[in-house]
């Protein structure tokens, strides 16, 4: 068998989440290397997809699926990524470089695809020492984040082929009601609070409805931009790759920059809501941000507040659902009462950005 390695314990644990030999022959079908899978390791960062990165006739391979618990869009989110990740190979956009896709699901069960491996690291896990020892580094990196999106706005997708990938008309008119409706159906979660809980949830919606932009430029959207969602390189303050494409879609992109925007420490006290780095010295403000992107891009920034409002409304719910679900024993309770105190904080901070 192409993956004959019985006496490899990391890879007979892997073979409970992939089959290694079904995954072998359908690699020797496209050409892909050949000999045994060898030296598979889940790299490090949670994610609740699959990750299996390893080695084969030389070559280095991450190999990206859905969970084995049964996930309605799973499949579906993998040929997405995967379209989009084929659609950006010609671009300066920095993402993982798509190898192959299996858009079926006989092989491992479900939809898959193979990509690069990333040479770079996480900057929520940790640092190393040359970003670790210099502020004008780390606000490099920061810089880095708007530059990311910005090159993934200019991106046509019409060109792309991917104008079916999401409705962009009616996209900000649909936001809030799509969400509310969201929160709402959390009602079916017995010992859930209810959104009363939840200050300034009916005003921020009301804002965010009374204020939106008439207009705006269709594009790719990442769907969940924010510091633990990209990979630096190691030898500067550049990204290495944008990665979880797991929300990206057709829309605004200006909800990308609102989204680091919600997500982004306004202080040295890094509050609910926010994903940071330490040390957090020397990354620039929201404001510093919101000027790099401007420089690069055509689009109208004049209501970048309100995205950000936006942003901070829709990630507060999302993550709300997290509390519900461990109101009625379906989540640890430990976990939804630390979203849930994400959650207040985001809807304070847009309490602040309408007030």
């Amino acid at each position: 068998m192409a993956t004959q390695n019985a006496a490899n314990p990391a890879l007979d644990a892997w073979r409970s989440l992939v089959d290694l030999d079904r995954l072998a022959a359908w690699m020797d079908g496209r050409g892909l290397e050949s000999g045994p899978i060898e030296e598979a390791a889940r790299p490090p960062g949670g994610t609740q997809n699959i990750l299996l990165k390893f080695r084969r006739g030389g070559r280095w391979f991450m190999l990206r699926r859905p969970p084995l618990a049964a996930h309605m869009n799973g499949s579906e989110t993998m040929r997405r990524e995967a379209r989009v990740l084929a659609a950006l190979a010609d671009t300066d956009v920095p993402h993982p470089r798509l190898i192959a896709a299996e858009p079926g699901e006989d092989v491992l069960g479900a939809a898959f695809y193979l990509m690069e491996p990333i040479d770079g690291f996480n900057a929520t896990v940790g640092l190393p020492p040359l970003h670790l020892g210099s502020a004008q580094v780390r606000h490099g990196m920061g810089l880095a984040l708007a530059d990311g999106i910005a090159a993934l706005g200019r991106v046509d997708h019409a060109a792309k082929g991917l104008t079916d990938l999401g409705r962009a008309d009616g996209f900000l008119e649909r936001q809030v009601g799509r969400w509310k409706k969201q929160l709402a159906s959390y009602a079916q979660y017995e010992g859930w609070a209810g959104p009363g809980e939840i200050e300034g949830v009916d005003a921020v919606g009301d804002w965010l409805d009374a204020h939106r932009p008439a207009t705006f430029t269709p594009g790719i959207i990442h769907g969940d931009y924010h510091l633990a969602n990209v990979m630096y390189r190691f030898d500067g303050p550049e990204l290495a790759a944008i990665v979880d494409w797991e929300l990206t879609t057709v829309g605004d992109p200006l909800l990308d920059l609102g989204w680091l925007m919600a997500t982004w420490p306004q202080k040295d006290a890094i509050e609910a809501g926010t994903v940071s780095v330490t040390p957090w010295d020397g990354f620039p403000t929201i404001e510093e941000l919101v000027e790099r992107y401007a420089g690069q891009t055509e689009r109208d920034l004049s209501h970048m507040r309100w995205y950000g409002v936006l942003a901070c409304y829709k990630l507060g719910i999302i993550l709300e659902g997290t509390n519900a679900r461990a109101a009625a024993g379906k989540a640890e309770k430990a976990t939804g009462d630390a979203l849930h105190r994400q959650t207040l904080g985001l809807f304070q901070r847009a309490l602040g950005w309408i007030g």
